[in-house]
C-alpha cells in the first residue's frame, strides 16, 4: 500500500507525539509500507526545523521515501478543489492541503493525516482517508 503522510503527522512523529496517527505512521514503518512525501509536505516539515542538524537528519530519511511528483495540472485541481468547496460555503483554512489532496487523487495513494481540512475536503473528493 503507499500512503501519503501528511506534515501534520510527521510533525508530531518528529515531536515524539503519541496519537493515533503516529502510532499508524509507526506500524507502517514496521509494516515496510510505501511511504511517500510530495514536495508541499515536505516543505511544511523542512520550514519548522530549527536545529540544522536536526533538517539535515530529516531531509536524509525523507530522501529515502517516495517522492510524488506535481505539475501544472496538479495546481489546477487544487484550484480547483479551493474554488468548488468556497462556492459550497466550505473555506479550507490552507490551501496547501487542497494541493496534497489533489497530488494524494493523481498518484492514488491513502492519506495518512490529522487535519481537520482533509476531511472536510474527503466529503467532496474521496481521498482514501486512513483512520
Amino acid at each position: 500500500m503507499r500512503v501519503l503522510v501528511d506534515s501534520t503527522v510527521w510533525i508530531d512523529f518528529l515531536k515524539n507525539k503519541n496519537t493515533l496517527e503516529t502510532a499508524k505512521l509507526v506500524e507502517l514503518i514496521e509494516g515496510r509500507e510505501d511511504l511517500c512525501i510530495c514536495g508541499f509536505v515536505l516543505t511544511e516539515v523542512l520550514q519548522g526545523i530549527r536545529s540544522e542538524k536536526e533538517y539535515v537528519a530529516t531531509k536524509q530519511q525523507f530522501s529515502n521515501l517516495i517522492y510524488l511528483e506535481d505539475d501544472q495540472s496538479t495546481f489546477d485541481l487544487g484550484a480547483t478543489i479551493y474554488r468548488n468547496l468556497r462556492k459550497q460555503g466550505i473555506t479550507i483554512r490552507n490551501s496547501m492541503d487542497c494541493l496534497i489532496a489533489a497530488i494524494v487523487i493523481q498518484n492514488g495513494v491513502a492519506l495518512l493525516e490529522n487535519d481537520r481540512d482533509f476531511t472536510l475536503i474527503n466529503h467532496h473528493y474521496p481521498l482514501g482517508l486512513m483512520t
